[in-house]
């Protein structure tokens, strides 16, 4: 018998791939969706013949039946501490009590266990939930990504087309991991199916450094770029400092400016070291020209 995976967070971007992902792969998927998910959201997956459960996060009886037979409990859920830890934790006490031996955590990120705590914002809410799952009775893993290569084509400081312009912070040679969205998902379903995994997997696509960049940006016909220091690790740290006193609206904000800025600081200080993406040699990584290119 096929093996029940069930995802939450499923009609997100990375979700969704994580969900096509697992079915490419001959799993039965369950999508966890909360019962104000737009229709046409939910209509999309069952008629692929997914089967969608509308469950409120607070049931945790409901939750806990809708988490019934898995094989293991995938979240993708996006948001602040009410969502990554709270309603997280209410995932992980449904996965528990209906007996799901394996749970993924909606980590996704650089790998924040390099980092001190108060370096990012959004990475303290995974740490937080990170204790409380690491006490649960259940196996863990999480899969650290870096940052997802899509932000290259957002026009950041560190790539940017309209000023033809690589901007970087302390070393123009430090190597920075990139994983596309489809290439997480592949892994992730990998994983998920693999009743093998460690408590950390360490994915990238490929990790160029800035100098690179501007090498990889001419190649693929961008026009000729500029390599430009923006300062120091602690210059940004200081901006990003300053930044944030002037939007304490920003706290309420998943990707505030400051939170971005955050993201960058976390590209420039840790790396994914050693890298698992030998671990399913079936999987094929994505370079940085081809998604440059694309």
């Amino acid at each position: 018998m096929n093996p029940l995976l069930v995802v939450a967070g499923a009609t997100g971007n990375l979700g969704s791939r994580i969900v096509n992902a697992l079915r490419q792969r001959g799993a039965n998927v369950r999508v966890l969706v909360r019962p104000e998910t737009a229709p046409a959201k939910v209509d999309s997956l069952t008629q692929q013949g997914i089967d969608v459960r509308r469950v409120d996060f607070a049931d945790l009886p409901t939750l806990t039946q809708a988490c019934a037979g898995a094989d293991c409990v995938v979240s993708v859920l996006a948001g602040l501490r009410e969502v990554i830890v709270e309603a997280q934790t209410q995932l992980l006490q449904a996965a528990v009590a209906a007996g799901v031996p394996r749970f993924i955590p909606s980590d996704f990120c650089s790998d924040y266990t390099q980092q001190a705590p108060g370096t990012n914002r959004n990475f303290d809410l995974r740490r937080a939930f990170q204790a409380r799952l690491d006490q649960a009775p259940i196996a863990a893993t999480s899969i650290l990504n870096g940052a997802f290569a899509e932000v290259l084509t957002y026009n950041i400081p560190l790539l940017d087309f309209q000023q033809q312009q690589v901007g970087y912070w302390e070393d123009a040679d430090w190597r920075i991991d990139f994983t596309t969205m489809n290439d997480t998902a592949a892994f992730t379903a990998a994983a998920a199916l693999d009743p093998a995994t460690p408590r950390f997997l360490r994915i990238a696509s490929f990790q160029p450094s800035p100098r690179e960049l501007v090498t990889l940006a001419q190649q693929v016909g961008r026009g000729d770029f500029a390599l430009t220091r923006l300062g120091s690790r602690a210059d940004l740290a200081a901006s990003i400092e300053h930044a944030r006193a002037a939007n304490p609206a920003g706290e309420q904000q998943l990707y505030a400016d400051w939170q971005q800025m955050q993201y960058l600081l976390s590209m420039f200080s840790v790396q994914n070291q050693p890298l698992d993406n030998a671990r399913y040699p079936d999987l094929t990584w994505t370079s940085a020209l081809t998604f440059l290119a694309s």
